[in-house]
């Protein structure tokens, strides 16, 4: 079995780059979207793999997974496009989210849970756009949410606190125009 490149002619000591980390946590996000893995066992791992100093504290992490080097479809794609228009589509459950993730709803509703999702890195882009929709994205409990977009004749909020230091980190672009965009962390109630 080989493991996932660049670790076999590197020296273990060399610091890991923030790449290196996203390309084990995709492995992880991988394995845990193909039941490989727990979800206790995921979290674990990508704890681990973002507090990792250098590429020898990362290979230890997918050692027992096998290489999806050469099966480039089955890793998430850095950008992802969800869309509704005139239609109401509803994405919950265990799914793979993008790095950078377009939801757009035109005269219709998406209705996003990431509470399952499997995210990519620590960081997750949502550029969010709605004109005469609604878009309601449900976070985990822990996430913190940066909202950067804008409004016009519409509502965007977000509710559930703050989220915790060490959770993923959320960040909302794009615009809502005589739409609707609410953000919930944890169980939407």
């Amino acid at each position: 079995m080989t493991y996932l490149t660049p670790y076999a002619g590197d020296d273990p000591a060399q610091r890991a780059s923030d790449a290196d980390r996203d390309r084990i946590a995709a492995v992880l996000g991988e394995a845990l979207a193909t039941g490989r893995l727990t979800s206790l066992e995921h979290a674990d791992r990508l704890d681990a793999v973002y507090h990792a100093v250098t590429l020898g504290e990362l290979v230890p992490l997918i050692r027992d997974l096998p290489d999806v080097s050469g099966q480039a479809s089955a890793l998430p794609a850095d950008r992802l496009r969800i869309s509704a228009v005139f239609s109401k589509i509803i994405r919950r459950g265990r799914w793979i989210a993008g790095r950078h993730t377009e939801l757009t709803a035109v005269f219709g509703a998406l209705i996003v849970d990431l509470d399952e999702a499997v995210l990519p890195g620590r960081e997750v882009t949502l550029e969010v756009n709605s004109f005469c929709g609604k878009i309601i994205i449900t976070v985990p409990p822990n996430a913190r949410v940066i909202d950067q977009g804008g409004t016009v004749f519409s509502k965007r909020a977000i509710s559930g606190g703050d989220g915790a230091e060490d959770g993923p980190l959320i960040r909302l672009t794009g615009n809502a125009r005589f739409g609707k965009i609410v953000v919930y962390r944890g169980t939407r109630r």
